[in-house]
């Protein structure tokens, strides 16, 4: 590394993160307690070799029900944060998206059986509503720095509407047409997951499969819906997408019936505080605060932060290690070809899945969800990054090998690193809170621990707390990508670049 890249604000940052990170392992619970972990994995991966396609109905069920929930959630919280972001300047408006796409989509999820049950109004709301207040705040910085020169040839008589549809929208279609495309992958994502709450998308039969130590089924569902992710741009067409509408109702729809009695109960009784439902004392509400703060929140809050920082790490580590891959100053196109594979793979995996698996074979503890969160982002990031630095143009006598990575490509890319990585901070918290749900002692633990109690109220009190810690590290991202300059501009062009990032 040469002198004036060692001492950088940048470098430095990095290393606190790392020394951060190094601390967090003292505090963490990693450890692998599964009696035969090593030769369990082996069984699963044996499983690759015979994908299991005996039963084609229930795999096709379960797809179509991913592929509906997923497309009904990403319309309808493309079409409500496209209004948001209308009026996104307000500041009621920022406090309430950044509020409300801090809480995870599980969390939804669990907050909504409450309320409708099985209904297919919990999945779609699950989804649908953080995908909105993410698209009111993306779809605001796609307008306010989009090109604005053509509104200059727009008689001032025209209307807002007019000006709109003629002036803005076909500079800023692509954008928003490439981000929307994004999200609906998010979309299927989350949409796979939900299945472990219950819902009958991908994600509940791979835990039937798994539970039953049916692993080529696993790989049956996990391969189809790789492909699924792979070729989306060849199914998602603007004149298709109207059918999908139509027809997503009719696949999603069940004999559940919501009822407006449990409503009512949630919100005029559950999850208020029982001591205030009860009437009781000031200082009985306090003891009982106090006791939720000190025996779930507090200890959910660092296992949370541990485990992200952890993570975090694990995650930038992966990224520089990987992006090589599909560089051009790398590797040949063959190369290339096999290591973009590798990164969709897992890049399209959620989290959530691969921690599960792994939970199942190591046990339970912090190991699987570090390995399974920083695979995912690792791969996001290193795929970013790799893109970028086969944009980089080399001296004509430029080095080889690692002297090539080390002094040539990697002090160049190192800024856009850091940017990619800060932008993945914030998720990477929300996925160690909902990861909780699996045993690990964060956040998630204690919510899905409160809500199994039917303690709503405690539940309620803790996902708010997990919000608000969700904005406060947005927060300090955005502060330190500006304190060190990193770019930070809305760019969804065919790159993807600033979309995928923010995830």
């Amino acid at each position: 590394m040469n002198t004036v890249y060692r001492h950088s604000p940048a470098w430095k940052v990095s290393w606190l993160f790392v020394l951060i990170a190094i601390l967090s392992l003292f505090l963490a619970d990693i450890e692998i307690i599964s009696l035969e972990p090593w030769q369990e994995l082996k069984r699963l991966f044996l499983g690759l070799l015979s994908p299991d396609w005996s039963n084609p109905k229930e795999i096709g069920e379960a797809f179509l029900q991913t592929l509906a929930f997923a497309i009904l959630g990403v319309a309808g919280g493309s079409f409500f944060g496209f209004l948001l972001a209308l009026i996104f300047h307000w500041r009621w408006v920022q406090i309430a998206c950044a509020f409300i796409r801090a809480i995870h989509e599980l969390f939804w999820a669990l907050i909504f059986l409450q309320i409708f049950g099985l209904h297919p109004l919990t999945g779609l709301l699950a989804i649908g509503l953080p995908y909105a207040a993410t698209f009111a705040k993306i779809y605001s910085e796609i307008l306010e720095e989009g090109d604005k020169s053509a509104l200059q040839a727009i008689s001032h008589d025209a209307s807002l509407i007019s000006i709109f549809f003629y002036a803005r929208l076909p500079d800023l279609w692509v954008h928003f047409k490439t981000y929307t495309l994004y999200r609906l992958e998010c979309g299927l994502r989350s949409s796979a997951i939900l299945g472990f709450v219950g819902l009958p998308t991908l994600g509940y039969s791979l835990s039937s499969a798994f539970m039953d130590g049916h692993y080529s089924v696993v790989w049956a569902l996990l391969l189809l819906f790789y492909l699924l992710i792979a070729t989306i741009r060849f199914w998602v067409r603007p004149a298709l997408l109207p059918i999908y509408i139509i027809i997503a109702p009719f696949v999603i729809s069940n004999d559940s019936e919501i009822s407006l009695k449990n409503m009512h109960r949630f919100f005029t009784e559950d999850i208020i505080p029982a001591p205030i439902r009860n009437g009781e004392s000031l200082s009985t509400i306090w003891n009982w605060f106090s006791d939720l703060i000190i025996t779930q929140a507090l200890p959910g809050i660092v296992n949370t932060l541990v485990l992200t920082q952890i993570a975090l790490v694990a995650t930038g580590v992966l990224a520089l290690l990987l992006f090589p891959l599909i560089s051009q100053h790398f590797f040949k196109p063959i190369g290339r070809t096999l290591g973009h594979g590798l990164l969709v793979v897992m890049r399209s995996t959620p989290e959530y899945i691969i921690a599960y698996i792994l939970l199942q074979l190591w046990g339970p503890s912090m190991f699987p969800a570090i390995v399974a969160l920083a695979l995912h982002n690792g791969a996001i990031i290193g795929h970013l990054i790799g893109r970028y630095s086969s944009e980089v143009e080399l001296r004509t006598d430029a080095v080889k090998g690692l002297n090539l990575y080390f002094y040539e490509v990697l002090p160049r890319l190192y800024g856009q690193f850091l940017a990619f990585l800060f932008y993945r901070w914030e998720i990477i918290l929300r996925e160690s809170a909902i990861l909780g749900i699996l045993g690990i002692a964060t956040l998630g633990f204690y919510i899905d621990s409160s809500i199994q109690e039917l303690h709503f109220d405690k539940a309620i009190i803790l996902i708010t707390i997990t919000a608000l810690l969700n904005v406060l590290v947005d927060t300090l991202s955005r502060y330190l990508r500006a304190k060190l300059r990193l770019r930070t501009s809305v760019d969804c062009t065919s790159t993807d670049d600033y979309c995928t990032a923010k995830g």
